[in-house]
C-alpha cells in the first residue's frame, strides 16, 4: 500500500516493494517506483533483467544516472573501459558521457535514479513509451525490439543512441 503524506507544497512517497507501475521494457520488467515532474526532480525505475542484456551505448543529454546493483552482476562500460558491478555496487554516469551496461549473471534487479540540474528527467517517461503495462512480476518472455523504435523513442527523451548494444556472453 503506498502512503503519501504531504508536507507544505512537496509530497512524500513511501511504497512497498511490489509497487509502482510495471512494465515489459525490452525484454525486461521495469517499475518505476518514482516518476519525475512536477516538484519532483529525480526519477527512480526498477529492473529485472535477464542474463546478457544491455541496451545500445547512449548518453543523456540533461540527465545524470546512478545504479545500484541490488542482486546479481553487471559489467559497465563507459570511457572505453569494462567495469565489473556486483552486488550492492553503485555506478554515477554523468550526463553526456556514452555509457552501456551488461547483465553478467542468471539476472540481475537494479535500481536506476535519474536527476539533473538543468531539466525534469524524462527517462521513467521513454520507459514508460516503450513498456507495455504488466501485473506479472517476473522477467518477461524475449521479443522482438525495434532499434529504430527504440532510437526514436530515445531521441524524443533527450537521450542519444550511439552505439550497439554489449556481444552476446558466450
Amino acid at each position: 500500500m503506498s502512503i503519501e503524506h504531504t508536507l507544505a507544497s512537496q509530497h512524500s512517497l513511501v511504497l512497498a516493494s511490489d509497487e509502482g507501475q510495471h512494465l515489459e521494457f525490452l525484454n525486461n520488467l521495469a517499475t518505476i517506483r518514482v516518476a519525475a515532474g512536477g516538484e519532483r526532480s529525480m526519477s527512480v525505475v526498477e529492473f529485472l533483467a535477464p542474463r546478457g542484456f544491455g541496451p545500445p551505448e547512449h548518453r543523456h543529454n540533461d540527465e545524470d544516472e546512478l545504479f545500484i546493483v541490488l542482486d546479481g552482476e553487471l559489467a559497465f562500460l563507459t570511457g572505453g573501459e569494462r567495469i565489473p558491478g556486483g552486488e550492492g555496487s553503485l555506478a554515477y554516469l554523468p550526463h553526456g558521457v556514452p555509457h552501456t551496461f551488461q547483465v553478467l549473471s542468471d539476472s540481475a534487479r537494479i535500481v536506476n535514479v535519474t536527476a539533473s540540474n538543468s531539466a525534469v528527467p524524462r527517462f521513467d517517461e521513454m520507459v514508460s513509451a516503450l513498456g507495455e503495462p504488466t501485473q506479472q512480476l517476473t522477467i518477461p518472455e524475449p521479443g522482438y525490439i525495434d532499434p529504430a523504435r527504440v532510437a526514436e523513442v530515445c531521441a524524443a527523451h533527450g537521450i542519444d543512441i550511439v552505439g550497439p548494444p554489449p556481444a552476446p556472453l558466450a
